[in-house]
């Protein structure tokens, strides 16, 4: 579904990232684990269209998309929850749902906003609330719910269980093994790698800006290597 191969991207002078390649099949979730400051943000950036390319190709499902504006990738079937949630504190919880759906005007809106309702059903409790009332862990569904209304067919998940409680890091890696029964491919960056793994079909280690390791999930989560650098173990 998603093909990326030799991607570079800089910040002003200093290179972000140094030739990454990285497939994604449809149907899969796959996990791109690795320090703070690797450049998985970097990724995700360019995949979605915000963060200028300067070499390098990403074909999403047979289409050349580096030079596709950010605004058309998510028409195109491919949308990005944040680092960091983004959402609009100001609006409410579904005003930040409408505005995923921005592509969109036709009655099935409603429909997936039931579906995301259905997902993390304090959404619906809180809809008409202001989303920056909102706990960490609320929010974080939010900023995932947001993304799913953009009707995705690839989803990229940028750190979705930063700052969260342990629970609610469950809860959310939870919903994530979910998505395939939609249909929704993922692309999920984390720190927390053993999370991350641990519901991936296959996985990338990343640092300083390069893919230093590759595999199925579930070798990677035995390696010597990534046990002692990523789990702590």
């Amino acid at each position: 579904m998603l093909s990326v191969e030799g991607l570079r991207s800089r910040y002003g002078r200093i290179e972000a990232l140094h030739g990454i390649d990285v497939e994604v099949g449809s149907g899969e979730i796959v996990a791109v684990v690795g320090a703070n400051g690797a450049g998985k943000t970097t990724l995700l950036r360019c995949l979605s269209g915000v963060q200028p390319v300067s070499a390098g190709s990403i074909v999403f499902r047979g289409e050349q998309l580096t030079a596709v504006p950010a605004w058309r990738r998510v028409g195109r079937g491919l949308a990005q929850s944040p680092e960091g949630r983004q959402i609009f504190t100001n609006l409410t919880v579904e005003e930040n749902l409408r505005l995923g759906a921005f592509l969109f005007a036709d009655d099935k809106v409603g429909r997936d906003m039931d579906e995301a309702f259905a997902m993390f059903p304090v959404l619906r409790e809180k809809r008409n609330l202001p989303a920056g009332g909102l706990s960490g862990g609320q929010q974080q569904m939010l900023a995932i719910a947001r993304a799913l209304m953009g009707r995705p067919s690839c989803l990229l998940l940028d750190e979705p269980s930063m700052g969260l409680a342990p629970i609610l890091v469950a809860q959310i890696f939870e919903v994530v093994k979910g998505l395939r029964a939609l249909n929704v491919t993922v692309l999920l960056v984390e720190q927390n790698a053993f999370g991350a793994l641990s519901i991936a079909d296959r996985g990338y280690v990343m640092e300083t800006g390069r893919i230093t390791m590759s595999g199925p999930a579930a070798e990677l989560i035995v390696n010597e290597r990534v046990r002692e650098a990523y789990l702590g173990l």
